[in-house]
């Protein structure tokens, strides 16, 4: 594996769709166009490349100062369990350490909770927050 990262919004639109639908994100690809445009209007987004095929990608969205929303974070299958998505998080809040609320929103599941608490992260039903989100 020839690992590399990069912070990387002009993303061919096939590696995007290969990435979105492998990890099962059919809700992205049903819109191509905008799933790209989102990926351009975006914060930051660091990805992961083995080679030349993108396997990983952090997006975020926010105004960098004072919020920052982590919108995406996904490995292909074939790489999951190798620690990139934690690479990527890591570089993401270490660039934004500065930034006082790092919010995301998630699945309920026992190994994504795991991960975001291993990450720094609280889950809202077990702090001092709530949590709302309306979606479409």
């Amino acid at each position: 594996m020839n690992l590399h990262f990069k912070h990387e919004k002009n993303i061919q639109i096939e590696q995007l769709e290969k990435l979105y639908n492998d990890v099962q994100w059919y809700a992205y690809t049903q819109d191509l166009a905008a799933l790209q445009q989102a990926i351009s209007q975006s914060l930051d987004v660091l990805t992961a490349w083995d080679g030349e095929e993108l396997v990983g990608l952090i997006r975020v969205v926010g105004d960098g100062l004072t919020i920052l929303y982590i919108q995406d974070i996904l490995i292909l299958n074939d790489y999951q369990n190798q620690g990139i998505a934690t690479q990527l998080m890591q570089w993401i809040l270490q660039k934004y350490h500065h930034v006082r609320q790092k919010v995301l929103l998630t699945e309920e599941a026992a190994d994504v909770r795991h991960f975001y608490e291993k990450n720094g992260f609280e889950s809202c039903d077990q702090g001092l927050l709530v949590a709302f989100a309306q979606v479409r």
